[in-house]
């Protein structure tokens, strides 16, 4: 017990901090692209949707080492893109922060997309015709009608989004680094102490880490057990 609190005394909160700006930052990026990508491929072709979807889906399946491998391949300074980036704008992408939200952001995007594609799909095409009849543009039918009809699949999608964001390491680790105050996330903290033999510091690590997914998952549950229980009073 001696142990765990001098070892939270110690510790430096600062992975915890950029993990979740991170998460927060990837997270509402992948919100309005998962959206946007969700609904443009409903409206394409079956095969233009299969390879779109296909894609999209990708980083879902990938190892996260791989997709940081290929982020490190667009935006090395050695490449094309990192050189336009950085000597034309000066954006610095691999070992930044810059690179941490983008690694997070394309490693979680499928979750908030593949959610947003569900829910938009079960949604009754009456309600969207009944508004056309009705008058309404298309913006008013998709913010007054399709969001708040796909809201809990929309909002499931964007706790996982987050929770997947927060914990990323694979590709985080290959494009940004681990920078301490920087780029270092939990993720990759909890993976440093073990190699340094501090169990003490990596099980304070796993328990903040194992009560913020809790929090998440909790939240997930409530938000589906409402929608549930709402659509039983139909």
């Amino acid at each position: 017990m001696e142990a765990v609190l001098d070892a939270l005394k110690r510790l430096d909160w600062s992975p915890l901090y950029i993990s979740i700006k991170t998460g927060i930052v990837a997270t509402i990026i992948s919100f309005f692209l998962g959206i946007y990508a969700a609904r443009r491929v409903l409206k394409a072709s079956d095969r233009v949707r299969a390879v779109v979807d296909g894609i999209l889906t990708m980083p879902l399946v990938l190892p996260p080492t791989v997709a940081g491998f290929f982020l490190l391949l667009f935006f090395s300074r050695r490449r094309p893109l990192g050189i336009l980036l950085y000597e034309e704008f000066g954006i610095k992408v691999v070992q930044s922060w810059l690179g941490c939200i983008i690694a997070a952001t394309v490693i979680a995007f499928p979750l908030m997309y593949r959610n947003a594609r569900a829910a938009f799909e079960q949604i009754d095409a009456n309600l969207v015709y009944a508004a056309r009849t009705l008058g309404m543009s298309e913006i008013r039918i998709f913010w007054t009608v399709v969001m708040p009809t796909a809201g809990p699949g929309i909002a499931s999608g964007t706790i996982l989004t987050f929770a997947r964001a927060l914990g990323e390491y694979g590709a985080t680790s290959m494009l940004a680094g681990n920078i301490p105050g920087k780029t270092a996330t939990v993720s990759q903290r909890i993976a440093m102490v073990i190699q340094d033999g501090d169990y003490v510091t990596a099980g304070v690590w796993t328990a903040v880490v194992i009560v913020i997914a809790f929090v998440f998952i909790l939240v997930m549950n409530l938000i589906s057990a409402k929608a549930v229980k709402g659509g039983r009073r139909w």
